[in-house]
């Protein structure tokens, strides 16, 4: 059971680049999240996956204009969430 106590951040983004959350794009994912201490689960039309996971992300078929809902929890949650919404924002580094 989880404790009541563990920080818990969640946000929707809308996947913005041309390509959508392709290889690329997955691997900059966990990029961004590895290092923090956070578990962060990513779900798109109920299918929920570890956002630490290259392949489980890729498995979401998350194309451009997706909708992806994002959970992170632990002490990190908050900087997980941020760091993650300022990557889609800039479309995954992608030149449009």
């Amino acid at each position: 059971m989880s404790d009541p106590r563990t920080p818990v951040q969640r946000a929707s983004f809308l996947i913005q680049n041309r390509l959508g959350l392709h290889a690329r794009a997955a691997a900059l994912f966990v990029q961004t999240v590895a290092p923090l201490d956070a578990d962060v689960r990513v779900s798109k039309d109920g299918e929920t996956v570890n956002g630490k996971s290259i392949m489980g992300l890729m498995m979401l078929a998350a194309g451009k204009g997706s909708s992806i809902d994002v959970e992170a929890r632990g002490p990190a949650a908050q900087e997980a969430i941020r760091a993650l919404g300022a990557l889609i924002a800039d479309k995954f580094r992608e030149a449009e």
